[in-house]
């Protein structure tokens, strides 16, 4: 896996860490319970290296917290962070939906059998 440059701020931080399949995995393993990194990289065909990256991927945007507990490193899902990103989301819902919503009618007035809308007012040429 290719290192990727760390975003600025927490939410493109977060966007980032969910952009990867792999990651995904992981958070979604986590949200049943606290997980070893051994556990975690099980189901995936990829190096330890490469764990450690998406796990450092993952702590970088607060979406889990590492901790040794004897021998062992465990991960923990952080919802907090997916919070942000699901507020993110839904703020801006509503905007495209409006925007979704205008060119609809906007395809709408433009169907065979409407008028054109930068016609108004004015009179069909007869043809000749």
């Amino acid at each position: 896996m290719s290192e990727l440059k760390q975003a600025g701020d927490p939410l493109s931080r977060v966007f980032q860490a969910l952009a990867d399949p792999t990651r995904r995995g992981i958070l979604e393993r986590l949200s049943a319970g606290p997980a070893t990194v051994g556990e975690l990289s099980e189901p995936f065909d990829i190096s330890a290296p490469a764990i450690s990256q998406h796990l450092r991927v993952l702590e970088t945007s607060g979406l889990i917290e590492r901790s040794t507990r004897a021998q062992w490193r465990v991960c923990t899902l952080r919802p907090e962070p997916l919070d942000a990103a699901t507020a993110w989301v839904e703020r801006n819902r509503a905007l495209w939906q409006q925007k979704f919503d205008r060119l609809d009618d906007v395809l709408t007035d433009i169907r065979p059998g409407h008028a054109d809308p930068t016609d108004r007012g004015r009179t069909p040429r007869s043809k000749e």
